[in-house]
């Protein structure tokens, strides 16, 4: 038994090397990360879409069927141009009668004036005449003016945004049968949502981008937060204009990153250095844990307010492997 311990220790002792070796001995490769100075930029991400500032909604002020559409979406109109006809055949009755009776009344008006020039008919009498003569001519006005309705006209010059009518459907007041924008008068809104929308506030810079012009930036600020949200969605709106004309086809969906602080010359690490509030510091051939103040964060760098100096040497990824005088080697 003896002589089988003696053997035993032997190996114990080799085992307890390579273990060494293999877990602390052996330096642990990091690859470095680059301490530089830069502009450190806080973003807001949103998503937006182009439209009018000010749409304006055309809805006739009659109920009756659609005869004729005369405007389709993406047209330009003028203010006062026909959009759609009305069927207008009933109205067409109201005013042929209001006409034969205003011709009926100006008739018994002409006679009673005759008459009453000859002092044949009393006062009152011709008073009456001409008071209905002036109540027939009213009528007929008015039913000249209802069947002038049964035309709905572009209240603004512009663009036909939508159409949601088609000829057979029933228009009324209260059905919008197109909407109309100006091009010329656009924004773009951006739905903020509410866990940033403290940070969004009117004059901010906007870059924004769309997949209908790779690689093309454009650049605008913020006008205007509205002020109430939406609690379904839990966001806001931002109102985002163009710096400069720029010819956006309504409708078109933008990607928005709004710049709500930036800092000049800022000391800067990447954002994989950082870990749980530390970046490990390489000093000869080993690294320390290095408690650091961050002040902007974005996805690929990270501000450093104190902790760091420029010129440190710091681990790149240090994906939890690292304690403290631990040795390593710098990947080549």
């Amino acid at each position: 038994m003896k002589r089988i311990a003696l053997w035993l220790l032997p190996l114990a002792l080799v085992a307890a090397a390579a273990a060494w070796w293999l877990l602390g001995g052996r330096a642990q490769e990091v690859e470095l990360a680059p301490v530089r100075i830069g502009q450190a930029v806080e973003l807001v991400y949103a998503t937006g879409f182009v439209e009018a500032q000010q749409p304006v909604s055309v809805s006739a002020r009659l109920t009756a069927p659609v005869r004729q559409i005369l405007a389709e979406e993406a047209q330009t109109v003028v203010r006062d141009q026909p959009l759609v006809l009305l069927d207008d055949e009933e109205q067409q009755h109201v005013l042929q009668q209001a006409t034969a009776q205003r011709r009926l009344a100006q008739q018994d008006e002409r006679r009673a004036l005759a008459l009453f020039a000859k002092g044949w008919v009393t006062r009152a009498a011709r008073d009456s005449a001409v008071a209905a003569a002036d109540s027939a001519r009213a009528a007929e006005e008015g039913a000249r003016a209802r069947l002038d309705q049964m035309i709905v006209r572009a209240g603004i010059g512009g663009v036909v945004l939508r159409k949601d009518v088609e000829p057979g459907d029933l228009a009324s007041p209260g059905r919008t049968l197109m909407t109309l924008g100006d091009p010329a008068r656009i924004w773009i809104t951006a739905t903020i949502d509410e866990r940033d929308v403290a940070r969004v506030h009117a004059g901010q810079e906007a870059l924004m981008s769309s997949d209908a012009w790779p690689g093309r930036v454009l650049h605008g600020h913020v006008r205007a937060v509205t002020p109430g949200g939406d609690p379904e969605q839990r966001a806001f709106r931002a109102r985002i204009v163009t710096d400069g004309a720029v010819a956006l086809p309504l409708g078109l969906t933008l990607e928005v990153n709004i710049i709500t602080r930036r800092a000049e010359r800022a000391l800067l690490v990447p954002a994989s250095a950082m870990e749980d509030g530390k970046v490990w510091v390489i000093r000869g051939r080993r690294v320390y844990a290095r408690t650091v103040r961050t002040g902007i964060a974005g996805t690929s760098d990270v501000q450093i307010l104190s902790g760091l100096s420029p010129g440190d040497r710091i681990v790149k990824n240090p994906e939890g492997k690292l304690k403290d005088n631990m040795r390593v080697r710098v990947a080549q």
